[in-house]
């Protein structure tokens, strides 16, 4: 069996080293890939921005699955382009990833179906703009209503950096192009959690939910980025809550999908504000997390390519998710600069002793292979992952291994999952 799967990032490097688990599996072709996943897949190179590009190396290399890692192969409709030429593909179709391609859209569902949401107002023009943060109180969240890498959610202090924040969107100063749609939401209060699941178009199977970290520096500071460190734990989410955002979050969005003649059928990411009001949905992402895919899937006992394939058959209900207990952490060392700008080309030393420490995976997410060398080619580069008993041996671990890494300017947060730990008696 060949599976092919989209991506250059650590939640591909992820998918890659769990798909290989499967007996029957017998390569991984990954488009473009990079440094570290080339050590265990073929690496073919394909730019995720043009169509007729991955059509055309989904048709030379024939795959048995294909896995759509990012949110930009589905928003060009690369999951509809193979289902028409017959190829068997995980993920959603162009229609139903506009739940993350368009947070106006996915604003305008959950509303719709009277799923939990921050209260919003969709603005096009400066006019409609300037009236809108009136009814707001500050902190106010601006979004972009298009794909912006995780770099399009701003928190502004007053209604008048908001004003900014949102004309440098229209304009496209902040984000390189313009947006025709920016959304003001306000700013919830509370724990933030990932809650990720499968679906087949009817049924719903949820995965480990996580804690990531989006701000760049330590106590939540600084800018959003992708995600700087996750955890999983049971700490995390009791089983009632978990039950009731299924039922409420989840379960009604595929189901609402399927009515309005969209089966959504793929990773439903559900980012969530556990509020004193209750869960809140921030948004909806139609893919696999990064970094949270690398933590929840250390701890997947099934295999990842049954599960996949139960998704694309329909018959998810027939397949059962196993976990191993305990915690996993993924601790992110990124470019010095990252969010902003970065160098590339560094050398990275010491990826072998790292991976000596028990329950550790380190996952690429912008490397590449110099000659001999690995080197950085990336904001965010490696992805220090660490399984164990607890969530404090998880985090211990993780820590341990990415001080064995280095490579010039690394930076990596240094209170991933504290504020859990403080949680355990």
């Amino acid at each position: 069996m060949k599976v092919l799967i989209f991506g250059s990032g650590g939640r591909e490097h992820a998918l890659a080293w769990a798909v290989k688990r499967n007996e029957r599996v017998t390569e991984v072709v990954c488009a473009p890939g990079n440094g570290g996943i080339a050590e265990i897949a073929r690496c073919v190179p394909v730019d995720l921005k043009d169509l007729e590009v991955l059509v055309r190396v989904a048709v030379e290399e024939r795959p048995d699955l294909t896995i759509v890692g990012p949110e930009l192969p589905l928003s060009l409709g690369v999951v509809d382009a193979m289902h028409d030429l017959g190829l068997r593909v995980f993920g959603p179709s162009r229609a139903a990833a506009m739940l993350e391609t368009s947070k106006g859209f996915a604003k305008r569902f959950l509303q719709r179906y009277n799923i939990p949401t921050a209260h919003y107002a969709m603005c096009s023009t400066a006019e409609e703009l300037e009236s809108a943060v009136e009814v707001f109180h500050s902190p106010i969240v601006v979004k972009a209503d298009g794909l912006a890498a995780g770099k399009g959610v701003l928190i502004c202090q007053s209604r008048r950096t908001a004003v900014e924040a949102a004309q440098g969107l229209f304009s496209g100063a902040l984000l390189g192009e313009a947006e025709r749609q920016v959304i003001i939401e306000e700013f919830l209060v509370g724990e933030e959690v990932s809650f990720l699941c499968l679906s087949d178009g009817k049924h719903v199977a949820p995965l480990l939910p996580a804690q990531d970290h989006k701000r760049i520096g330590d106590g939540d500071t600084g800018p959003n980025t992708g995600g700087m460190g996750v955890y999983t734990a049971s700490s995390l989410l009791d089983p009632e809550m978990s039950d009731w955002i299924l039922h409420h979050v989840a379960e009604p969005a595929i189901r609402a999908m399927a009515e309005e003649g969209t089966p959504f059928v793929g990773v439903l990411y559900c980012g969530l504000m556990l509020t004193a009001r209750g869960p809140q949905v921030l948004e909806f992402n139609a893919r696999f997390g990064d970094p949270e895919t690398q933590a929840i899937l250390v701890r997947l006992e099934s295999d990842l390519v049954d599960v996949l394939e139960a998704c694309i058959d329909g018959r998810l209900d027939q397949t059962e998710l196993r976990w191993s207990a305990g915690a996993s952490a993924c601790v992110v060392a990124s470019s010095a600069g990252y969010p902003g700008s970065y160098k590339t080309g560094l050398p990275i030393q010491g990826l072998s002793k790292a991976e000596q420490v028990p329950g550790v995976h380190v996952f690429h997410s912008g490397s590449k292979q110099l000659g001999n060398q690995l080197v950085t080619n990336g904001g965010r580069v490696l992805g220090v992952t660490a399984a164990a008993s607890s969530l404090d041996e998880a985090l211990d671990r993780a820590y341990q291994a990415i001080a064995q890494i280095q490579f010039d300017g690394i930076y990596y947060r240094r209170d991933i999952g504290q504020r859990a730990l403080k949680k355990v008696p």
